[in-house]
């Protein structure tokens, strides 16, 4: 009744009334999300973020790994187009600029009104580098289509194979709640992310000059094809990029934007001061506010943050060489080394003696670096054990031991094992004794009766077991 009721006084509205209920929810729901408190705001002398209207947030150093803030940034969402960051890096990784990529019916038929797109006919060819100023700039959904099904087949297999590479690359970074359905970020209910999954792809792309680049670029223009003899020109759709508009921010050197229906706004961002480059995750918010929301992230951690280098810094007692170059921690200015904890990580098996030193304040990873053990703090971190069992995803920063849950499961089940033992020793103590005390009756009573009672004794087994069966 109250849904017959609401949808009954919802057709009596006017327009007008509609559209202002709608934006009255719409306010609230923005109000909510920004009255949500930034995880990173309560960790102890944690510089104060700002609040966001994001569902998900984070902003992290592309380089160190450092998670300077954030605001859910493991909840699942859909990503929309900045799924094609992932699209690009697999790409880059998997052919060549100079490849071509050719356009099936497949890649052209699936297009609804409304989906972004460049006009692409099936049987058009253009090569990969065109192909990603198409993917990134104008977040053409044919053309993202269309690049894994070339590059899927230069892999040996086809556009389902591409799929595959994403969702292996993916986990390969470290990404934890994230799965892929398509190159493109077209809705689907089982292709969906999170906003450190997606720091953790951009940072990723970040590291590819090509992909650097093609977003820092403002406009492209696709020659003529073999099938079309017009060029096509399209533009940047990241607003912080252009010096003419009120979101521009100095510090911006590229992204990728991104809008269905069910996952609102999405922005990936990236930002260098000529100190420190980051990557800024927005997923599930709405509208201009995640321009505004971006800049406040970048500029809170680029006046509240400093980076402290590595060098000659690392425990000489463990470890014997540093792998990653000019490693550094990133952290507020009002902290030093002396206020960082650090743990180490066997990578990949432990092969070479080779390990993360991961880098935390209170829980809160500052950075992370790649290093050689020595040969002595190695073999006391393996042990006798397979140096497997201590393997570690590289780009996770995060504890792994057993929390406290974990710790009290394991002592409750060993004093469940020790109970158990205690009552079977018990109940054989006790069957020990009766049978004493039968034998002890039955040397009295004669052989007669004695196995007269051990027949019914089996058939009264026996009768149990056929009513057990049933």
């Amino acid at each position: 009744m109250h849904a017959e009721e609401a949808a009954a006084q919802q057709e009596t509205l006017t327009p007008e009334q509609q559209a202002q209920k709608e934006q009255e929810a719409k306010q609230k729901e923005m109000n909510e999300s920004y009255a949500i408190t930034p995880e990173t705001n309560e960790v102890k002398n944690w510089p104060q973020g700002p609040s966001v209207y994001a569902g998900g947030a984070v902003v992290m150093d592309v380089n160190s790994g450092a998670i300077l803030y954030a605001k859910n940034m493991d909840g699942k969402y859909y990503p929309a187009s900045i799924t094609k960051l992932l699209t690009t890096l697999v790409a880059l990784e998997n052919a060549e600029l100079t490849d071509k990529v050719t356009f099936t019916q497949d890649s052209v038929s699936f297009l609804e009104p409304g989906d972004a797109h460049i006009g692409m006919r099936a049987g058009e060819e253009i090569t990969l580098e065109d192909a990603l100023y198409a993917v990134l700039l104008a977040s053409a959904n044919e053309v993202s289509h269309a690049v894994a099904e070339s590059v899927g087949a230069k892999m040996g297999g086809d556009y389902d194979t591409f799929i595959q590479q994403m969702n292996l690359r993916s986990k390969e970074l470290g990404c934890t709640n994230s799965h892929w359905m398509n190159a493109n970020g077209l809705h689907d209910e089982e292709h969906y992310t999170t906003a450190h999954d997606m720091a953790l792809i951009g940072a990723a792309v970040f590291q590819q000059e090509e992909f650097r680049t093609i977003e820092q670029s403002l406009s492209h223009t696709i020659p003529p094809t073999n099938l079309v003899n017009e060029a096509r020109t399209f533009q940047q759709n990241h607003k912080m990029l252009y010096a003419n508009n009120q979101y521009y921010y100095e510090y911006c050197v590229g992204g990728k934007t991104g809008f269905t229906d069910q996952a609102k706004t999405t922005l990936v961002t990236f930002a260098d001061n000529g100190e420190l480059q980051l990557v800024a995750v927005n997923l599930h918010s709405y509208g201009a506010n995640v321009y505004t929301d971006t800049k406040a992230m970048f500029e809170y951690v680029f006046q509240n943050f400093k980076k402290v280098s590595l060098e000659n810094e690392m425990d000489s007692r463990k470890v014997e060489k540093c792998l990653t170059e000019n490693p550094y921690v990133v952290l507020p200015k009002d902290l030093d080394l002396k206020d960082v904890s650090v743990e180490y990580e066997l990578v990949s098996g432990g092969e070479n003696r080779e390990a993360q030193a991961i880098y935390q304040y209170k829980g809160q990873c500052v950075g992370k670096a790649e290093v050689v053990l020595k040969a002595s703090y190695y073999k006391k971190m393996a042990g006798k054990s397979d140096p497997k069992l201590h393997k570690v995803k590289n780009d996770r920063c995060e504890k792994r031991t057993f929390d406290l849950k974990t710790k009290v499961l394991l002592v409750i089940g060993g004093l469940a094992v020790i109970l158990l033992g205690i009552f079977a020793m018990v109940l054989s103590i006790k069957k020990s004794y009766r049978n004493a005390r039968r034998r002890k009756r039955n040397s009295h009573s004669g052989n007669g009766r004695t196995g007269n009672r051990r027949a019914g004794a089996g058939k009264s087994t026996k009768n149990r077991r056929n009513k057990s069966s049933r």
